[in-house]
């Protein structure tokens, strides 16, 4: 009896084991897979987070600016570190990708791993580990990071009009996400990752003084909230000025960021539209533990959208390359 029992529990666990294995492919993708540098550069993790801790502790910015950045490779091209590339008409130049930060990060880390694994570890893996070190750097959960991609050749700026924008609407954002084989789970926990950061007063002054052209403030603000968002971008006022997305917890990355969406205080008009849509609004509450529904950790699953992101139309094998410098083409 106790060698049957024995015998069971072995099948059992290989059983979970095996359907485990398939899970984990089919996340990370053909191609990539986590450890892929260890063996050829396995100090190469660890460089990257000490890099990104570094950068941090002297400007906390870089954090967000670095999880954004990513996103915004990834839609464009894929995660193949385009948006790296300097220079006339590249992405980086583009008007979504103008006031990206984070490049000095990426080069410092590059140039760090390329004086002990010289040709080895790309650019765009470098991005999406930085990524997930600056949630990390903000108290927020960390994941494994799935490597093996490789750096692409090309970067046009008008290759970013696919990148969702700040007055979007969410059936027009849930087509972008779909056409990237993301779904709506993953659109409202990825655009959650505005916990951490900031926007420029020009992105979304208008709801506060004439919105749709009414002459009166967007009604979906909390009308409490109003005043302090006046204060801080007055009309005609300086349209550069950073304001926190998160009020309350800019530089904890938690789930407070959709207490902001229902409490009406969302910042950008295509954030706060997700609480407005049905469609989306049950995944805020779910993240809000809301009674009745089937309660969701953010910080758990927004490792695993990251995961699914960061595979968006890698390159891998011999496609592509492993750029010597990231800000340019081999």
């Amino acid at each position: 009896m106790k060698y049957y029992y024995n015998s069971l529990n072995k099948m059992v666990t290989f059983i979970f084991i095996f359907v485990l294995a398939i899970d984990v492919t089919m996340v990370l993708g053909q191609g990539t897979r986590v450890g892929f540098y260890s063996r050829t550069c396995p100090r190469a993790e660890s460089i990257v987070q000490s890099t990104v801790r570094s950068h941090f502790q002297s400007d906390p910015t870089v954090a967000p600016g670095l999880l954004r950045m990513h996103f915004h490779d990834c839609f464009v091209l894929g995660c193949d570190a385009s948006i790296l590339i300097a220079g006339a008409g590249t992405e980086r130049t583009a008007p979504p990708n103008s006031l990206l930060r984070g490049y000095e990060v990426i080069d410092d880390a590059k140039t760090q791993i390329e004086a002990v694994c010289p040709g080895v570890v790309s650019c765009a893996d470098i991005l999406a580990l930085a990524a997930r070190d600056s949630v990390l750097m903000t108290r927020g959960l960390t994941w494994s990071v799935p490597t093996g991609r490789r750096d692409g050749r090309v970067s046009r700026a008008a290759d970013t009009s696919n990148l969702p924008g700040f007055t979007e609407s969410v059936d027009s954002q849930k087509q972008k996400f779909v056409a990237k084989g993301l779904n709506t789970q993953d659109l409202v926990t990825l655009v959650g990752g505005h916990t951490i950061g900031t926007s420029a007063c020009q992105f979304f002054s208008y709801r506060l003084y004439n919105f749709n052209s009414t002459g009166g403030p967007d009604p979906s603000i909390d009308a409490s909230f109003l005043p302090q968002l006046r204060a801080l971008c007055p009309q005609n006022g300086d349209s550069s000025k950073r304001v926190v997305l998160d009020t309350g917890s800019v530089n904890n990355f938690d789930n407070s960021y959709f207490s902001n969406l229902r409490s009406g205080r969302g910042i950008l008009e295509s954030d706060q539209k997700l609480w407005t849509d049905a469609s989306t609004k049950v995944f805020v509450q779910r993240y809000l533990g809301v009674r009745g529904l089937i309660g969701l950790t953010f910080g758990v699953e927004f490792g695993r959208s990251m995961v699914k992101m960061s595979n968006i139309e890698v390159k891998t094998g011999t496609n592509g390359e492993i750029r010597q410098v990231c800000s340019a083409i081999n």
